[in-house]
Order: C-alpha cells, then structure tokens, then sequence
C-alpha cells in the first residue's frame, strides 16, 4: 500500500527543499540545453555543471568488449574490493541515464563501486548507442545484447550465477524492456533475478505527471522529457506499443523490482503505474517513495538519498 501521507507537502524535509531550489536555479542559471548543438550537451555532461557536477570516475574500472548489433560493444566493468569479497556473489547490469540521447557508462563510478564493495558484486554498464545518431532500437538492442553475454558467456567469465538489472530513467525503461526481450523472444523470464529501477520512463506517450508539470526545469521538465521521446522514437511508431512503452506491455513472469521515485519528478505519475501493474501482475517487490525528491534525486548527495542507496544495497544483496 501507498502511504498517501508521502505526498503531503509537509513531509518534505528542510535539506531537499534547499536542494531542489538549488537545482532549479542552476539549470536556469546555464541556459536552455537545446538551444545549444547535442554534442556540446554531452560535453557539458562529462565535464560536469553546476545542476550536475560531474561524479569522479573509478580508478579501478575496466573495459570488457563483446560484438554487439551495431560493431564492438563496451561493458564499463567494476568489481568488488578483493580485501572485503574474495569471491563474487553476483552481477549488476547496469543502463545508465540520459534521456536515451545522453550520458555514459561511466558517469555513475560511484554508485556502480558501492553496488560492487556493498553487494559483493561485478558491475557492468553498458556503453549503449544514443539517439539521434541511433534511434529506437539501437539502445536496447545493445542492452539486450549486453544481457544476453551476460546470462550465457558471462556466468562462466565470472564464475556467478546470480545476475541483477538496474538503471535510471531512460535506463530503467531499457532495463524492463530487456526483461521483457528475455521472457519473449529468447525464453529466459527469470534469467535476472531482480531489476532496480530509479525513475523510470515507462511511458514515451508521456503520463499526466510528465504533461503537466511544465517549464520548472527540476532536473527535466515537460519539454524535455517530450523532446527525448521525439529523438529517440522515429515518427510514425506508436509510441505506447508495448515493445516501445513497457507500461503498456504483458508483465507476468517478471521478477521483483525495487522501484525508487521522488514525489517531486515529473515521472512520477510512470512509476506509481508502472509499479502498480508489477504488482498486479504477481511478480514481487516494493516501491519506495520519496517526499520532494527530484528526478534521480540519489545523484545528489544527503540523508535522504543515503536512505534510499542503502534500500537499494539491501534489495540486491537479498537477491544473491
């Protein structure tokens, strides 16, 4: 059951309240990302901003190539700290965020280091071809790839047998969509057991929550949460089929997901659906929701994200 008191105003916590106003202030300080050429985006990404100062990248991470359906396929690999696991538990694959037209495999070093140190874990994220350049399918189909190496080949390489997906936003939307690939098309329901999806974009026809919101550029906002649809997705495709928008698809034999979501995201209204219908549909779980929250609101340090990372470190670590 949902506590409707989360959604109460008065729950919010005086830090997220500052952090919020901070992030607005910051995106309007810097300016409308799409007057600006795409490229020059995901520069300013790498490189970091004010909205979103760059996390630092993980000196133990390695590069693991495998043939993908568009030529060479990167898997951004961390493993856990030999001293504290002296053998892996499991994996995480992980799809990074982006809007499906940005961001990296290695723009989330710490997240995937404290999944791997926490979890026992080798994590991997995958270096997925981006819209325009690459429009849908071409990210799935990598991630799908990635999957598969990893259910298959990869269980030997690493010597595992437990395997995790997650992602953000665009990537939880790639990370349910995989799942759905693997029970439909290869006949491998239960070759992960779990997904931990952050924010997800389960609806590319946009959910009131994402119509509605507006200019507020809280992280994303109404335009551009369309305008990632519109790259990623060539007109003329439905965008709620369900082979597009998971939402709308068959999600029986699924296994349990942790869904995170603040109740200030314009997604919101995509995960308490999202999540309703996983429900219905048997497969296990729990869905955490966080009062004021942005979007992917775990990017910013504090109390409120640690409580959530530490949710998520449990939900893994109890599928193992």
């Amino acid at each position: 059951m949902i506590d409707h008191a989360l959604f109460d105003p008065a729950m919010i916590e005086p830090e997220t309240k500052r952090l919020n106003a901070e992030i607005v202030a910051a995106h309007a300080a810097q300016g409308d990302p799409w007057s600006i050429p795409m490229t020059e985006v995901r520069a300013r990404r790498r490189q970091g901003t004010q909205a979103s100062p760059a996390m630092p990248r993980s000196a133990r991470a390695e590069t693991l190539t495998i043939d993908g359906p568009g030529g060479p396929l990167d898997l951004r690999v961390i493993r856990p700290n030999p001293k504290k696991w002296a053998k892996l538990r499991g994996a995480y694959l992980h799809i990074h965020r982006g809007g499906w037209v940005w961001g990296s495999a290695d723009e989330q070093d710490p997240w995937l280091e404290r999944i791997a140190d926490v979890c026992g874990f080798v994590c991997l994220s995958v270096e997925y071809r981006l819209a325009p350049e690459h429009p849908y399918p071409a990210a799935l189909e990598d991630c799908e790839v990635a999957a598969l190496w990893l259910a298959g080949p990869g269980k030997a390489e690493f010597g595992i047998s437990a395997l995790t997906i997650g992602g953000e936003s665009a990537g939880a939307q790639l990370a349910v969509m995989v799942l759905l690939r693997l029970r439909d098309t290869h006949g491998l329901p239960r070759a992960f057991r779990g997904a931990n999806l952050n924010a997800g974009f389960f609806d590319l026809g946009l959910t009131p929550s994402v119509r509605n919101w507006g200019a507020e550029r809280l992280v994303v906002n109404t335009e551009d949460l369309t305008r990632f649809a519109d790259v990623y997705v060539r007109d003329g495709i439905d965008r709620r089929r369900p082979d597009v928008s998971p939402l709308y698809a068959n999600l029986k034999g699924l296994p349990p997901a942790l869904f995170t979501v603040g109740t200030h995201d314009p997604l919101l209204d995509d995960t308490l659906y999202m999540s309703a219908r996983w429900a219905a549909a048997g497969n296990g779980g729990h869905t955490a929701i966080y009062p004021g929250g942005c979007h992917v609101f775990v990017r910013y340090p504090g109390a409120m994200t640690e409580r959530a990372l530490e949710l998520m470190d449990r939900f893994l670590m109890a599928l193992a």
